[in-house]
């Protein structure tokens, strides 16, 4: 059974509110400790002013919000929500993003007071705009650097996981999976013939991924090795060091030794910047259709695929240099 004592020191309507997330809507553990967290500092905001003191004392560590309950949250007022935004813009110094996560936590607990629990009607959140958010185009590797992050393990000669370092970098840089779902792969998750394997992705939704020959490769050279370790505690397709389940700071850590090997630290690559690589040379050079590339990263919706669709620097620098104007030097003068 699942450990819950992340749950204690809430209200119960937030424990209710948690668990509901977890067993109705199938939000992993993860989102829903980030839910909490957004829900706690909202919680401790509202303690600390009807306390009358600062929401940046250490104190505010200490009060209780146990005590909240469906009256109080029905007499929370608009107004509040957006002193609490105010206030973690200018005190907290959150961006955009954080901001947004938090407002998005409030409207998704008042949602379930209002909508699922029917324990009042009020919502002061449901017409609060969510704050807009700068649009970055996502950083990703070259075709160029891939090579070399791969070439980085292959001339590992310490390495006594390189077999199984180079199948998460192909994996990671081909398929566009996310960190969680690369973890949570199993051995009965893989195709016999190694033409696609089944992930699990968010809202513990599965999805089918193909491989190409590069992954079929990769993992061709790893599952010898990994079937023949003695010792595995579970079915894990990815073991640690301690023969269980490879943990995401352990494929992290990973991630970054091998950039630091290929002379791409100073970059600030991440994991995830390695789904970001497959997804854009798949749409830029690959020339994959937006809908299938959609499927294939396992998004919800197309909006949130179509940050893919921005054009490359190449792509750009070469219109450029198709303009008429382009190689019209002024300087010259006709004899």
């Amino acid at each position: 059974m699942p450990k819950t004592d992340y749950l204690d020191g809430y209200p119960q309507l937030v424990r209710s509110f948690a668990t509901y997330k977890l067993s109705i809507q199938g939000c992993s553990e993860k989102t829903v400790r980030e839910y909490l967290l957004d829900l706690r500092t909202f919680l401790r905001y509202l303690a600390a002013t009807d306390a009358g003191i600062s929401p940046d004392t250490e104190e505010v560590q200490k009060l209780d919000i146990t005590h909240f309950d469906a009256p109080y949250f029905a007499g929370i007022q608009t107004s509040q929500i957006y002193d609490f935004l105010y206030y973690t813009d200018t005190a907290r110094q959150n961006a955009a993003k954080a901001k947004a996560r938090k407002l998005s936590a409030i409207k998704s607990f008042y949602k379930y007071l209002t909508v699922n629990q029917r324990l009042f009607d009020n919502n002061p959140a449901i017409n609060i705009e969510t704050p807009k958010q700068k649009k970055d185009l996502p950083k990703h590797l070259s075709i160029g650097e891939s090579v070399d992050l791969l070439q980085a393990v292959k001339e590992d000669t310490e390495s006594k996981t390189k077999e199984r370092d180079y199948a998460i970098l192909t994996l990671f840089l081909n398929c566009g999976m996310r960190l969680s779902e690369l973890a949570g792969i199993s051995l009965p998750d893989l195709d016999q013939d190694l033409r696609s394997l089944r992930v699990l992705g968010k809202g513990a939704k599965e999805r089918i991924i193909y491989l190409n020959d590069a992954c079929r490769q990769a993992l061709g050279d790893y599952l010898p090795l990994r079937i023949a370790e003695k010792g595995a505690k579970d079915n894990a397709l990815f073991l640690s060091s301690r023969h269980q389940r490879i943990s995401v700071k352990t494929v992290q850590w990973m991630v970054y030794k091998y950039l630091r090997s290929a002379g791409l630290e100073y970059k600030h690559y991440s994991t995830h910047k390695l789904r970001h690589t497959a997804a854009t040379l798949m749409y830029q050079t690959g020339q994959v259709d937006i809908r299938v590339l959609k499927d294939i990263l396992g998004h919800e919706q197309l909006n949130t695929t179509q940050i893919y669709t921005h054009v490359a620097n190449a792509d750009m620098e070469a219109a450029m240099e198709k303009n008429p104007l382009a190689h019209i030097d002024i300087t010259k003068k006709e004899d």
